[in-house]
């Protein structure tokens, strides 16, 4: 299967409501039960050396209550003894205190320089922990939520260099071999960066093997592969099977080659202050693109292969091993009218054809930053005069031509959002190249939740003023991203929300919730079926379901640090205290 390089995402229709009128305030009250923890959580706070928006995204803004999602109601946090702590919900008005499932065996309190605890649950008997220090834990816990089969036992325990929080993790069996693979997240020091903030992101995917020994069974570190950046991901999952990783984030990522394997290729990856030669120039119109590649003098004609298809292109010289240059175009091609020619100047000279005339291109590979883009002055003359009647000296001149002004008037502060080329990206696991990328533009991503603990987790975008929850299903080459649940004017909502901290919704969709950095907790029901006659007085017909949003005040002076959401409760976390409300009673 050749994969797409440029892909979109296609809402469904009948999960879209034009006609929706809006969330009416119910003031009927939710029950809401508090437990006061007997240790507080092990909260861990911003050094003076981590300040920038990466850090606090990252580990300030960090959420320090985990659902177990293959169990309903079970949730856990980590407290200053370095205990995880449990709470499983059967009912409501019997809580039992948080019991101690696992003891770390470091001492957190002896490290200064050290992250907060996570945990992730990669299947229904297999967690991955970290203690915040470097050192990585994965344990078989046997069948949660039932104790007389759970057991929390170490299986490996390794220090995998400097500290970092866990993103993600899979267990998986491939030719009857146990492994899980986990996802590291850190924000290191970048001694070659002069300009930026003088840091990188980095994502360590690392797969843990099992090795059966007679009489014993290990795990061991089989591999690891690691991609930089220059933004913390707001989304980055495993695929089930482990063939692949899905990343959201504002700036791209990409993986760092072995040294012997791809010279060339990792040293015009790296920032240096010495500017090199474009490897390549290419221009473009609305219907083809022109690319010139200068070649070494002694190459001829029979040296150099060129290979297209609709989406890739391919360039290899005989006297080189690697491609000169190869990668997934940013759009697709009519590869079967290209063509190119050797010029006397020793440079290869492609002619592209766009099987979509019209847009233009913001790069020629994606991914690929070693060309440079050559600009046509007619060309810019004619998008100059395209866009004329944009600008004028006066606000509004006359309102109904036919290419009226923009007003920037019209705009609201919520409506503002300054990422907008936040991309979606498949990278193949075995390539380490990306397979599928999607340009979210002004899709604004909201928050992730796990529907299906089976499959990949949900991310939630910003349509418009809607909030539409997309499933990846990575066994879908050709429809990876399925729009599973729409959270109607929610977008809209969130925006207007300065304090929000967090944001959730239940896995069966019934409400989606966000809290504040204090006390308040906003939660929007989807539409359901009046009791009573209600009437619409402006149109004068009856209404058939209401929308509701409801409002919840915790008896907390502290600051909120977890916040999760199941079908029936919400779950949040404080410095001493867990809260329980109830939104939604089992039918």
């Amino acid at each position: 299967m050749e994969a797409a390089a440029n892909c979109s995402l296609r809402p469904q229709r009948l999960l879209l409501d034009p006609k929706f009128e809006g969330y009416k305030l119910s003031l009927e009250p939710l029950p809401c039960y508090q437990l006061r923890l007997d240790a507080a959580v092990a909260e861990v706070k911003l050094r003076d050396d981590q300040y920038t928006l990466d850090h606090m995204r990252a580990f300030g803004m960090y959420n320090y209550l985990h659902l177990d999602s293959w169990y309903q109601d079970n949730i856990y946090y980590v407290d200053q003894l370095g205990r995880v702590m449990n709470l499983s919900v059967t009912l409501d008005t019997t809580l039992q205190k948080p019991r101690e499932l696992f003891r770390l065996p470091t001492d957190l309190t002896a490290y200064d320089n050290r992250l907060c605890a996570s945990i992730h649950f990669s299947s229904s008997t297999w967690a991955a922990l970290s203690d915040g220090t470097g050192r990585l834990y994965l344990i078989k816990t046997g069948k949660r939520g039932d104790s007389a089969s759970e057991k929390w036992e170490i299986m490996f325990n390794e220090e995998l260099g400097c500290p970092f929080i866990i993103v993600h993790s899979v267990s998986f069996v491939k030719n009857d071999v146990h492994s899980v693979d986990v996802l590291l997240l850190r924000v290191e020091k970048d001694e070659l960066d002069t300009e930026g903030s003088g840091f990188h992101v980095s994502l360590e995917w690392v797969t843990v093997t099992e090795k059966n020994k007679v009489g014993d069974q290990r795990y061991e570190a089989f591999k690891c592969r690691v991609l930089q950046g220059k933004s913390v991901p707001h989304y980055a999952a495993i695929e089930p099977d482990g063939d692949g990783l899905m990343i959201v984030s504002y700036k791209p990522f990409k993986f760092l080659q072995d040294e012997e394997s791809q010279p060339e290729e990792n040293e015009d990856g790296k920032i240096g202050d010495k500017k090199k030669d474009p490897l390549y120039y290419w221009q473009q119109t609305e219907g083809d693109l022109t690319v010139t590649v200068q070649l070494p003098e002694d190459i001829t004609k029979d040296d150099v292969t060129v290979q297209f298809s609709p989406v890739h292109i391919s360039i290899v010289l005989k006297s080189q091993q690697l491609p000169l240059l190869e990668g997934m175009l940013h759009s697709s091609i009519d590869h079967e009218s290209c063509t190119w020619i050797i010029r006397e100047n020793k440079s290869l000279e492609i002619s592209l054809n766009k099987k979509e005339e019209g847009p233009m291109w913001p790069e020629l590979i994606v991914g690929d930053s070693r060309g440079e883009f050559i600009t046509d002055s007619s060309q810019c003359s004619a998008v100059a005069e395209r866009l004329m009647h944009l600008t004028s000296e006066e606000m509004n001149p006359n309102p109904d031509k036919e290419n009226p002004p923009c007003n920037a008037q019209e705009l609201e502060e919520c409506d503002i959002f300054l990422e907008d080329s936040t991309s979606l990206c498949r990278f193949d696991g075995n390539t380490l190249k990306v397979s599928h990328v999607i340009n979210l533009g002004s899709n604004q991503y909201l928050f992730s939740a796990v529907v299906d603990p089976k499959e990949m987790p949900c991310f939630c975008l910003r349509h418009d003023v809607d909030a539409l929850l997309w499933q990846p299903h990575s066994d879908r080459p050709d429809n990876m991203w399925e729009h599973i649940a729409t959270f109607n004017a929610l977008g809209y909502v969130q925006a207007s929300k300065q304090d929000k901290k967090f944001m959730a919704c239940a896995p069966n969709y019934s409400y989606a919730a966000l809290c504040e950095c204090l006390r308040r907790v906003f939660i929007y029901r989807q539409p359901t079926p009046l009791s009573t006659v209600l009437y619409n007085r402006k149109e004068g017909r009856q209404v058939g379901q209401v929308a509701k949003q409801l409002v919840a005040t915790l008896e907390a002076t502290d600051p909120i640090l977890g916040f999760q959401a199941t079908n029936e409760r919400l779950f949040v976390l404080t410095t001493k205290t867990l809260f329980l409300i109830k939104v939604n009673t089992e039918n």
